[in-house]
């Protein structure tokens, strides 16, 4: 189930949101816990075992750390938690990319007999999941809190739907006494801002991304040699809004279901296409995660305090290999991260230098176009349809269109670029950040309740007069 669906938006999340407000205190992360099991069942009901083992283990092992006087057994605790969540990860969504890699590679030299191999299916938001668990355990080692004392608490910290499948990323420290006690933030403000946010994203995702998604599939599912570059350019660029109107609202929607339940998650998008620089735009983009993979892998690898220049390249080199392996079990998605490290080295070295003398403007679509190469091969299926996209990309036959676009979509595009880019204004990205993140006074309330209610309408009206309705990072 996702948050744009029929089934969530009329059933789900307002009989959700009814049981959670009438539930006396003691009972709401009851509501939450049944709720988002059922949420996580709806999709793939035996996974739930997965997680479920996932999560006792590391509740017992999480109390094992803690209560361990010798800073020896606390190590090897965390180190069993952290192989066995890893393992977990592995086996379900890389065993099947290794076995792949494994039989092409006995094939090239010769072997007839290649390994057989049941495939194995990936359960849902198991990246996600993965991580969360991760964060609770080391955590708990660090000393930076104690253990739940209860394993339904931990479950809720595991299993709270909002962020259950897609993030943000939600660090235990970040969360772990709001699960306990959040009546102080369950209040009207919140409920309405929380309102707002989640029809904000259902409206980027629903109004926006899914209508550009349709236009990137169509050039994408084309044979490459008959890709015009123009047709090229139009797909990567309505690729590019669809990804980021796509998951930035799927992070709207789950930040506002939270506020409405009283619980703040962290930002997950900042205006990432306004960067000037690869490095600000990994401070903007999917923010959640690049917080993670600093503080428990590029810091932990010793971060920028190590001896020479050349590890520490190579430290932010393999955080972003690592950051595109996680992301999917494909070499385009390794490809990807090596290409983001590379010009993370290279902001390093001389790019930002260079970008900041070129001025704002010039920066800005500098950084986009790097981007936009990027995610070529995030969207492409394989390796040589990335290549050969790229290729047509840049092989200047501007003459004809290889598909018609319509009207709607060029509106939606413009639509797209300006949402994209209207952050560079500083007045701008002050009002939108005043709208969002700040409690409304009455006028606004008044205002921002009816756009919300309007938007609504028009988003769930869409979706029951279309079929098409993908979510990207769904897979993850």
């Amino acid at each position: 189930m996702v948050f744009s669906s029929i089934y969530f938006l009329l059933f789900f999340l307002p009989l959700f949101l009814l049981v959670y407000y009438l539930a006396d205190t003691k009972y709401k992360n009851g509501v939450i816990l049944v709720f988002s099991l059922f949420f996580y069942m709806w999709g793939a009901p035996l996974f739930v075992f997965v997680i479920a083992g996932s999560i006792i283990a590391d509740f017992y092992l999480s109390h094992k750390i803690y209560n361990s006087d010798s800073a020896k057994h606390k190590k090897a605790w965390l180190v069993f938690s952290v192989c066995l969540n890893i393992s977990i990860l592995l086996y379900f969504k890389y065993a099947n990319f290794f076995i792949e890699n494994v039989n092409e590679l006995l094939i090239s030299l010769g072997t007839t007999s290649p390994i057989r191999w049941t495939h194995i299916a990936l359960p849902i938001g198991i990246s996600f999941f993965t991580f969360h668990e991760l964060s609770y355990i080391i955590d708990v080692y660090r000393g930076v809190n104690r253990p739940m004392k209860r394993i339904w608490d931990y479950a809720v910290y595991i299993l709270l739907f909002p962020q259950l499948i897609a993030g943000p990323i939600i660090r235990y420290k970040e969360i772990a006494h709001q699960i306990i006690d959040r009546r102080d933030q369950e209040n009207i403000d919140n409920r309405l801002l929380g309102f707002f946010r989640f029809v904000i994203g259902l409206t980027k995702k629903v109004l926006i991304a899914n209508v550009l998604g349709a236009e990137a599939d169509k050039i994408f599912a084309l044979p490459v040699a008959e890709v015009s570059t123009t047709t090229a350019w139009i797909g990567i660029i309505a690729y590019s809004f669809q990804i980021y109107f796509d998951f930035s609202g799927y992070s709207d929607m789950a930040i506002g279901i939270a506020r409405m339940i009283g619980i703040v998650f962290p930002e997950n998008f900042d205006n990432p296409y306004i960067s000037k620089n690869i490095t600000e735009f990994w401070r903007r983009w999917h923010m959640s995660l690049s917080r993670w993979m600093r503080d428990y892998l590029y810091i932990p690898l010793g971060g920028s305090r190590v001896k020479t220049k050349s590890r520490l390249y190579f430290n932010l080199w393999l955080v972003f290999l690592i950051s595109g392996f996680w992301h999917g079990a494909s070499w385009n998605f390794i490809i990807w991260g090596a290409y983001h490290g590379l010009f993370l080295i290279a902001d390093r070295l001389f790019l930002v230098k260079i970008t900041e003398r070129l001025g704002n403007f010039i920066s800005i679509v500098l950084t986009y176009f790097i981007v936009l190469i990027g995610w070529v091969f995030f969207r492409a299926d394989t390796l040589e349809h990335s290549i050969g996209f790229l290729q047509r990309m840049f092989a200047f036959d501007f003459h004809t269109l290889t598909l018609h676009t319509s009207s709607k979509t060029i509106f939606i595009m413009l639509i797209a670029t300006i949402f994209s880019f209207f952050g560079i204004f500083k007045q701008v990205y002050q009002w939108q950040h005043r709208i969002l993140l700040e409690a409304p006074d009455l006028r606004r309330t008044i205002s921002q309740g009816a756009v919300s209610l309007i938007l609504l309408v028009i988003c769930v009206s869409s979706l029951m007069s279309s079929g098409y309705n993908p979510f990207i990072y769904f897979r993850f």
